[in-house]
């Protein structure tokens, strides 16, 4: 493979409107124009990543395209003076592996505004461990804390806690000092929650009410959010005085049926997690988080390392729910 070539995962619409996807070479100047040209060394899994590699028209409508959002590695040109080559850098969100080519292929071109230099103290497969569900957990579990809930309060509530968002909050949320109680639909994995720091494991059908009631009895200070739906309602009512809800996620429903009296007479707040646009300044004030307070000790009971060519299959794990924890792929 020549310089100006790289191995990449591409998704194809056929003529007959299928999507296909294969590993395969692409040559650099097809890469979007962007001040950084990064080689990768690694990304991540995300569910977001499976719906573009199925054609999902909501997160990609170019194809021919490499998925991705994730990419960690290090500089190879620099048109800001922001970088320079030899630089390990991080890349999140943004558009990338949207309709910009992402992460699953050893190279990717991107705005200066969109690189974060590789926090101290996290390594680059390190940094991938976390990516874009890292993040997103730890600004979940950020505004917990922001909310002024303390974890002299009560219970945190983790939805879809075996997911790849869902098991790093968990595990952020017990590093952080919390109770953390960790919902889940996989009932043989609860060694591995609790593993991760969950002090109480429930399954999902404890957290649908079919009452009808407008309120429950309050048990959460605190509640990360990965699912959405009924989930999500229930959750909210069953939030106690000033606890804070995050939501991050849709998987379960996109709607939310609840009602006002949580607010009104309890004081909840419902905060919306986006990390795909978080602003850079809050950016690397988490990825400050992540690497120091709140860094993992348990990263390898949480994550798996796969190939480029072993991603597919991981692919197909994901869009049917199946995936415990996080998945990295290595592409060095």
């Amino acid at each position: 493979m020549s310089s100006d070539n790289f191995k990449a995962m591409v998704v194809s619409r056929g003529e007959d409107g299928k999507f296909t996807r294969e590993i395969t070479t692409r040559e650099l100047n097809s890469l979007p124009d962007g001040e950084v040209l990064l080689n990768v060394k690694y990304s991540s899994l995300n569910y977001k990543d499976a719906l573009s590699a199925i054609g999902n028209r909501g997160v990609t409508k170019n194809y021919p395209h490499t998925p991705g959002v994730d990419a960690a590695g290090v500089v190879e040109h620099s048109e800001s003076a922001e970088f320079e080559p030899g630089d390990k850098v991080v890349v999140h969100g943004y558009d990338l592996g949207m309709d910009t080519s992402g992460g699953f292929g050893q190279y990717v071109r991107v705005p200066a505004g969109w690189v974060v230099n590789l926090p101290a103290g996290l390594d680059l497969k390190e940094s991938m461990m976390y990516g874009t569900a890292g993040f997103t957990a730890a600004q979940s579990v950020l505004r917990i804390v922001e909310g002024g809930v303390r974890p002299q309060d009560g219970k945190i509530l983790v939805t879809g806690a075996t997911g790849g968002v869902g098991s790093m909050a968990v595990a952020i949320l017990g590093k952080a000092g919390y109770s953390v109680t960790a919902s889940t639909g996989k009932t043989g994995q609860k060694q591995f929650l609790a593993d991760l720091g969950a002090e109480e494991v429930i399954g999902r059908e404890d957290l649908t009410d079919p009452s009808g009631r407008l309120l429950l009895k309050g048990q959460w200070a605190g509640v990360v959010d990965t699912v959405g739906g009924e989930i999500l309602a229930t959750a909210i009512k069953s939030t106690k005085q000033r606890g804070v809800v995050t939501t991050c996620g849709n998987v379960a429903s996109h709607e939310l049926n609840t009602n006002v009296y949580p607010f009104i007479l309890r004081g909840v707040t419902l905060v919306g997690i986006d990390s795909a646009s978080c602003p850079m300044e809050r950016r690397r004030l988490v990825w400050e988080k992540i690497s120091a307070e709140w860094k993992l000790d348990i990263l390898e009971r949480i994550c798996r390392t796969v190939s480029l060519e072993g991603l597919d299959p991981e692919i197909d794990t994901i869009l049917k729910g199946g995936q415990v924890g996080r998945v990295v792929v290595d592409l060095s």
